[in-house]
């Protein structure tokens, strides 16, 4: 099999139908039976396992599984490729912001790559509506932190499309410590470390209503993440195990959003 996409799915029921209603199509165009669609449900109390099952009689290629516990995009992106068969395989959010077209992008585009991702940064993106201020301001002060702590040359880690091969993928994700906000982060870490090229491409993206994103919870959040991250990879990782004594509980919370 030639793909496998990952998709992470949070009580998405009002978003996650009209996403599969574009990418199923697309990629069965494309690829015919030579692709996967993988939902990862995890922790939803709605009815998104249901929107999901409703539209597999008409598409083989659509799989889903489901976890009770609400164990993050994180958790969710591994148990997902766990079971992916693909040659390839990447993780998309549910709600349908990066379209089916600039996915394939990253298909068409990881040449000899380990890794690609789509940046929302790069010149020749293009985002519509602009995001609000506070969201662009609170993602450049973390993409400037992810660079100075971590040395990675990205201008876009938290978008939320990315593909990798299934060597690089079995090789990487399976190992990631789950440090919620940080799990995009750990995994382009640890892909450089282990000397596979990561590429990046410009994307489209578009901002889609029913986000609950909070911006000031959410970007300490994601400060405390990075902290932790970086301990781990330090010299001082034993001060991880009284960082998640004080600050566990802050940085486990769930987010209910993509």
């Amino acid at each position: 099999m030639k793909l496998s996409i990952v998709v992470p799915a949070y009580n998405e029921e009002d978003r996650i139908g009209k996403m599969l209603a574009a990418y199923l199509p697309h990629f069965a165009e494309r690829y015919g039976n030579d692709f996967e669609i993988v939902v990862a449900v995890n922790g939803s109390t709605d009815r998104t396992e249901d929107v999901v099952r409703a539209l597999q009689p008409r598409h083989p290629q659509l799989r889903v599984i489901v976890e009770p516990r609400p164990i993050g995009k994180g958790g969710a992106v591994m148990a997902g490729g766990a079971v992916a068969q693909g040659d390839l395989i990447g993780f998309v959010d549910a709600d349908g912001a990066t379209p089916p077209a600039a996915f394939d992008d990253l298909v068409q585009n990881i040449g000899s790559a380990g890794l690609i991702i789509a940046s929302r940064r790069l010149p020749g993106s293009v985002i519509s509506p602009r995001q609000p201020w506070p969201r662009r301001v609170a993602s450049r002060i973390f993409n400037f932190l992810v660079r100075r702590l971590f040395k990675l040359r990205i201008t876009d880690t938290q978008c939320g499309a990315k593909l990798m091969t299934a060597e690089a993928w079995r090789a990487i994700v399976p190992n990631i410590g789950l440090t919620k906000w940080a799990f995009d982060v750990d995994m382009l870490f640890k892909t450089r470390r282990a000397h596979y090229e990561i590429r990046e491409i410009p994307t489209t993206w578009r901002d889609v209503t029913g986000s609950k994103l909070r911006v000031g919870p959410v970007s300490f959040q994601m400060f405390l993440a990075i902290c932790r991250l970086r301990l781990l990879y330090s010299p001082c990782r034993w001060v991880v195990a009284l960082y998640d004594r004080l600050l566990g509980r802050v940085i486990a919370l769930e987010p209910r959003t993509r």
